[in-house]
């Protein structure tokens, strides 16, 4: 005939401790455990930056309208205009550097001119995913986006954190990124292979 105890039995008590202890210990010895979140990227708030392709546009003015590689330097080689600062710029404040230029090299008296990116600079892969390598930036391009760029996950991939390298104010900042978080352009990514 099996005992009953009226006491809970020690097992039970001690269990659920020991495990959450056990939980703590393992999840401080995750990959990326050590690192803090990087600044957040607004994705509305794009500016440009080398290796970006641009369109500039000048109403009525075919000769002024052509497409631009930002250089090394950050800058636009502009025709007449010389070359312009670009990089840190949006788009509407690129099309006024242009216009401004173009007035001030006597082209244009009162130009009308926009810009659009044609072809965004790369977002570099890498780690436990099935195809590493450079992938060109998309609009509000998450973590999630920029995995399935290269190919998805790989069996052994740590899904829920990704080490990344970013570039803010003219440095490199390095941190994590959740699934769902925005990369920003240029950002190197690396995902982590899982301990168990």
């Amino acid at each position: 005939m099996p005992t009953t105890c009226s006491r809970p039995c020690r097992a039970a008590i001690w269990l659920p401790a020991i495990m959450g202890v056990m939980g703590g210990l393992l999840a401080g010895c995750a990959p990326g455990s050590d690192l803090k979140p990087v600044p957040p990227y607004d994705p509305g708030q794009y500016r440009l930056g080398v290796d970006d392709e641009i369109r500039v546009m000048t109403y009525e003015q075919d000769q002024f309208t052509s497409d631009f590689r930002v250089d090394s330097s950050g800058k636009v080689a502009f025709p007449v205009a010389g070359s312009l600062q670009a990089a840190g710029l949006t788009t509407v404040e690129f099309a006024t550097e242009v216009s401004k230029a173009l007035q001030a090299a006597r082209m244009l008296r009162d130009p009308s001119v926009s810009v659009e990116v044609s072809a965004y600079r790369l977002v570099s892969v890498l780690g436990e995913v099935a195809k590493p390598g450079q992938y060109p930036y998309q609009p509000a391009m998450t973590l999630l986006t920029a995995v399935a760029a290269g190919g998805g996950f790989t069996y052994r991939a740590l899904e829920t954190r990704a080490y990344v390298v970013r570039q803010e104010g003219g440095h490199a900042v390095v941190g994590y990124l959740k699934p769902h978080d925005y990369v920003k352009p240029g950002d190197v990514i690396k995902i982590y292979e899982r301990h168990f």
